[in-house]
């Protein structure tokens, strides 16, 4: 059976995100957040690190779980309960977790964003959304109309999106910031985009963006975040020579 270093696998992806240069919010802690005894012979990739998805990875006997959404978001602590028994699993069954959150967004060739775009057919990427000290999004100017864009937006990501047709029909210039920027519509037009696509937004964003003059499409926080795991587990899976396996666990949001 074909294995890879944990510690030569970490190295590879702290290098390529950027882990120790790109800032994030204080619970991400990037990087390897849990760590297995040394040998990785199958990889499992996943949006959200969790009791369910950790039980997906040992079903596929993985022993590195890639995740975007890491396991310390908030104090996490007593180890009690449901989350004694989920680090019990890791421990039982030799699963490292390794986490990637703006890192994962901002990068420009495996990123959230950058592949979000390209399933899109968006021409001519500029930075774009400034978060933690550095635009984690991309913006592009090309013309098509909003429903063309929505259509796309849905065989991109195989879930229906929620339009908030607040501008003008066809969009002109048009963000990605994939996840949970809909609080961030004005910063958006700001930016100068007539159009913003994000994964999802609060009730009041509807009201907003109409006053902003500005398309919304949101296309689900889980659903446009798939896609920087799958790269960087392929990435991985073609450079240690492991196999590796996409866990789908939807939540719908």
């Amino acid at each position: 059976m074909p294995k890879a270093p944990l510690a030569a696998i970490v190295k590879n992806c702290d290098r390529l995100l950027r882990i120790r240069e790109i800032g994030d919010y204080d619970g991400a802690m990037n990087g390897l957040q849990v760590e297995n005894s040394g040998d990785v012979t199958r990889i499992a990739a996943a949006v959200d690190a969790s009791l369910a998805t950790v039980r997906l990875a040992i079903a596929v006997k993985a022993d590195l779980l890639i995740v975007h959404h890491g396991l310390f978001w908030s104090p996490s602590h007593p180890w009690t309960g449901r989350k004694y028994e989920l680090l019990r699993l890791l421990f039982d069954h030799n699963l490292a977790v390794y986490s990637s959150h703006l890192p994962l967004d901002a990068h420009p060739r495996l990123g959230n964003n950058a592949l979000l775009c390209a399933a899109l057919g968006l021409k001519n990427l500029r930075p774009f959304f400034l978060s933690h000290g550095q635009c984690i999004g991309f913006q592009s100017r090309m013309k098509i109309s909003r429903n063309d864009l929505t259509r796309r937006l849905h065989r991109a990501t195989g879930e229906k999106p929620l339009l908030i047709p607040g501008g003008k029909n066809v969009s002109e210039r048009i963000g990605v910031v994939t996840g949970g920027a809909g609080d961030e519509l004005k910063r958006a037009a700001e930016e100068g985009v007539d159009t913003f696509i994000t994964g999802e937004g609060s009730h009041w964003t509807f009201a907003a963006a109409e006053e902003l003059g500005l398309n919304v499409l949101y296309g689900g926080h889980y659903a446009t975040e798939t896609f920087g795991v799958k790269a960087l587990a392929a990435h991985l899976s073609d450079k240690f020579r492991v196999p590796w396996s996409f866990l789908d666990h939807p939540t719908g949001l």
